[in-house]
């Protein structure tokens, strides 16, 4: 820093997230990939940011998490192969960043409420997913620079903070600090660490393994400041939730949130990564907590050495990117302000159709009943006034059972967001005690599960004697991975499946993740509630959403009294104590030592030696994907797009699990029908997320999400279109194929927050391979906008205060997308003419946000072109 004459002046007004950057710049200025002009738009963020200025960045390593990691190792076995047939050496594509690849495990909770659930879901994943596991173990030997960490060890998000987090690296006697992109949206979590770090796509992932920059504009930074401390009782989950819903009202797409104020040093570092995980239900590329005494306590209690802390401590503090709040704080310059004293935070919840539509807890019950007075929407269900009431009685095991109207039917303590804090975690185990010291008991027909992080969270229940409650309550350990949170919850009790679709009962689902739109966790949960995980036990207790847990009892005990919230309730003081005594650093060490020798199943697993992958035609879980095919060295240049049909017309809020879902696959879908005429029974399909290496089985899977809208059908909801020229009703998959089959592109007209959610490159992958040629949105989520631009698909936005329906477009004209056919002559962010056959005609803005995204389009997508340069640099 001291040689930097510009840094001197700025260096302590920059954002410490923004310093990350800098730094980054500085240590890989070559003159070419990065250069001095980037690193001084760097150095001059407050007055470079607001002019959207373009920058590289070059993270330290990269994380993938299995769902993720399959595809990404099957693109990379897959351009070796390319690579090879353009007369180059195949061996030359192998990461050139560090890769941390996380089988995360994404348990099917087939088996739960039982003591045996969590060996039996292991032996069940391992018999479905063994092709997918030896393929991934082919690539840990096969690519250079590669860890694999073996399933049954934690959820990616929480593994790379309690293990894989580096905070500063040290390479050869080069230090620096340790940032990271991930090919899961919640790889923001790490950035409670002050571990930099966000979800890209896959594509853009790879590209970033073989070395090339990221290409980013330089963020706006919103400064939100913490004082005062929670109130006894209100958890982190609320405070998340709170958070959510104050960024997304601010509006922080594509910026960087930097947490600061004396309410930090009351934040434990498992509530900030609490907070920062949910980063992509705010919206904002990352919610950024630097490094300071807290994060240094941290790295102590999960195992990493003295000698390692004192090592990050002393390059922060020299570099300037240590806070210490026991001095005088600078003033930093932010983009904007925001602030929030914890004191005011409140008991709530989420739902029932969005992360970001916090309910407190108080107003729960007249919420609930105004959903479903609503007209069905975010908040509505639209259930008539008469039939609100209903009790459905039905045969459970032997047992007389009853739903109604926000029934809850799953109960599930899951997902990285709350399993990474212990004081969530002991805090249900506490209720559940609690509960059980009264009497009160979960009813058998709520499917409960507890899914951790890792398996330190096992290690400090039993230490506490808390596990024991769980298990009296139905919250069996089930395996360490993602279940409910990614659609994994495992089908119903067939009684209960039967009594909400034969009386169509709007029944609910609780569960600490951090995702609940519609058919992700469930296809028979119309609501969805995300709540902190003493929440989930208490709702589980109650059985229901609708509830007023101030005034209405949660149940009758042993001794026939009425059991209210407050009976159940932890104190922070009582959550406190069993933390300290039960939470020690040897359980993380010991947890940790374990991952590198793997398991049984894993171990025995065989490896194939060849550095290229045998493809094996008849696969259903790895197939050679096409992107490649008979690629030449020429790129193919800018696509025209004219006369195209539209192939789906949405309105806001489509998210990448309505693109490209990852739970289960329906039994009538086109996939289905594919493995079905291979010889896979209905019982062996496993879900969409566990096949992504099958671009066969994703690309059918496409637009497939059983709760998808799509103006053409007039209010139906399903996963059918309109083949436009002949009016037939078809899967989104069968009038793609009809398009294709008859020479015709199309397009898809989209709202607000077009993709949404996790970074599924497959929500890219799917469209391209359907023949989507553009993308015609009010707006983008950031991620999957450049998944979109990394597979050659165009983004266009609308112009403000336009959309389809204020331009009067139904979805049943052609389309021709006017851009020209030089890339030479198409410019960033340049307005694009859009023509129809009815003689309309319209605006938009064209989302190629920088030139390197332009050099992309020119190659017909991102891979194409990493390929064609490394192959001619060996040429």
């Amino acid at each position: 820093w001291e040689n930097c004459n510009m840094c001197k002046s700025t260096l302590h007004k920059l954002p410490y997230s923004i310093r990350i950057l800098l730094e980054s710049a500085i240590r890989n200025c070559d003159g070419f990939q990065v250069t001095k002009n980037d690193v001084e738009k760097i150095i001059d963020w407050e007055n470079t940011s607001p002019k959207l200025a373009e920058i590289p960045f070059k993270p330290a390593r990269v994380l993938l998490q299995d769902f993720t990691g399959v595809p990404a190792v099957v693109d990379l076995a897959a351009m070796r192969d390319a690579l090879a047939k353009l007369g180059s050496d195949a061996n030359k594509i192998n990461p050139l960043v560090p890769v941390d690849l996380v089988i995360d495990h994404s348990v099917q909770v087939d088996v739960a409420r039982s003591s045996n659930a969590l060996q039996s879901n292991m032996e069940l994943e391992f018999t479905r997913n063994r092709e997918r596991f030896g393929f991934l173990k082919w690539g840990s030997t096969a690519f250079q620079n590669m860890l694999v960490v073996p399933p049954g060890s934690g959820i990616v998000h929480q593994v790379n903070l309690e293990y894989l987090g580096r905070v500063v690296f040290n390479t050869d006697g080069i230090m620096y600090p340790d940032s990271v992109v991930g090919t899961d949206s919640h790889t923001t979590m790490i950035d409670g660490l002050g571990v930099a770090g966000w979800g890209v796509g896959g594509i853009e992932a790879e590209a970033t393994m073989l070395g090339q920059p990221m290409s980013m504009v330089l963020p706006g930074v919103v400064g939100f400041k913490l004082t005062g401390k929670l109130r006894n009782g209100v958890t982190a989950t609320d405070l998340v939730l709170t958070v959510t819903q104050m960024l997304r009202k601010h509006g922080v797409v594509g910026k960087f949130v930097e947490f600061h104020g004396e309410g930090m040093g009351k934040l434990s570092l498992a509530d900030r990564a609490t907070i920062a995980n949910m980063s992509p239900e705010y919206g904002a590329t990352m919610g950024f907590f630097p490094v300071d005494h807290v994060t240094l306590d941290y790295l102590r209690l999960t195992g990493r050495s003295d000698e390692t802390v004192s090592m990050i401590e002393a390059y922060l503090r020299a570099n300037n990117m240590f806070v210490d709040y026991n001095e005088p704080q600078l003033e930093r310059v932010y983009s904007s302000y925001l602030a929030l004293d914890l004191d005011e935070v409140e008991p709530c919840i989420s739902g029932p159709k969005r992360p970001h539509d916090r309910v407190t807890l108080k107003d729960m019950k007249s919420d609930w009943h105004a959903c479903l007075d609503n007209k069905v929407g975010f908040k509505g269900f639209a259930v008539p006034k008469e039939q609100q009431d209903k009790v459905v009685k039905f045969d459970f095991n032997g047992q007389p059972a009853e739903l109604k109207h926000g029934s809850v039917v799953i109960a599930a303590i899951t997902s990285c967001t709350n399993t990474s804090n212990p004081s969530v975690m002991l805090g249900a185990a506490l209720v559940a005690k609690k509960a059980c010291e009264l009497g009160l008991e979960v009813k058998p027909w709520v499917k409960t599960s507890l899914a951790p992080g890792s398996g330190v969270v096992t290690k400090y229940l039993l230490k506490s004697g808390l596990q024991e409650y769980f298990n009296k309550q139905g919250f069996h350990l089930v395996g360490y991975g993602c279940t409910t949170c990614i659609g994994n919850s495992g089908e119903l009790h067939e009684s209960v499946s039967a009594a909400i679709t034969e009386n169509d009962v709007v029944a609910a689902a609780v569960l600490s993740g951090n995702r609940n739109f519609e058919g992700r966790v469930h296809p028979l949960t119309r609501a969805n509630y995300l709540a902190s995980p003493p929440l989930v036990v208490a709702y589980a207790l109650a059985g229901t959403v609708d509830i007023d847990f101030e005034k209405e009892p949660i149940g009758v005990g042993k001794d026939g009294k009425e059991v209210f919230f407050r009976d159940i309730w932890p104190t922070t003081e009582e959550i406190a104590e069993v933390v300290q005594s039960s939470v020690l650093p040897d359980m993380f060490k010991s947890t940790y030592e374990a991952i590198t020798k793997g398991n049984p199943m894993w171990n025995e697993l065989p490896v194939p030696e060849a550095s290229l992958y045998s493809w094996d035609s008849n696969s259903t879980y790895i197939h050679e994907p096409p992107y490649f095919k008979d690629m030449t060295m020429s790129p193919p240049g800018p696509h025209a797009v004219k006369n195209a049909y539209c192939l789906l017309n949405f309105g806001d809020s489509i998210t990448t699990d309505h693109i490209s879902p990852a739970g289960s696959i329906h039994r009538d879908s086109p996939a289905a029908k594919y493995l079905l005429e291979r010889g896979v029974d209905r019982k062996d399909f496993n879900s969409y997320g566990s096949r992504r290496g099958n671009d066969e089985v994703m690309a059918r899977g496409t637009f497939a999400n059983i709760r998808i809208v799509n103006k053409f059908l007039g209010g139906e909801v399903g996963p059918k279109t309109i083949h436009v020229p002949t009016g037939e009703k078809l899967s989104v998959f069968d009038a793609a194929t009809k398009y294709k089959s008859e020479g015709h592109d199309t397009i898809i007209l989209a709202g607000a927050e077009y993709g949404s959610g996790s970074s599924r490159d497959w929500a890219a992958k799917g469209p391209m391979l359907l023949g989507v040629k553009a993308v015609i949105s009010k707006s983008f989520e950031r991620i999957h906008r450049s998944n979109l631009v990394g597979m050659g698909i165009i983004p266009l936005c609308f112009k403000a205060g336009e959309d389809a329906d204020s331009l009067g477009l139904t979805g049943h004209e052609r389309y021709t997308i006017n851009l020209p056919t030089d890339v030479s002559e198409i410019r960033p962010g340049q307005d694009v003419t859009i023509t129809t056959d009815n003689d309309k005609s319209f605006t938009c803005i064209l989302r190629f946000d920088t030139e390197v995204e332009l050099a992309y389009y020119n190659h017909g997508g991102i891979l194409p072109y990493v390929i064609r340069n490394m192959a001619a640099a060996q040429n």
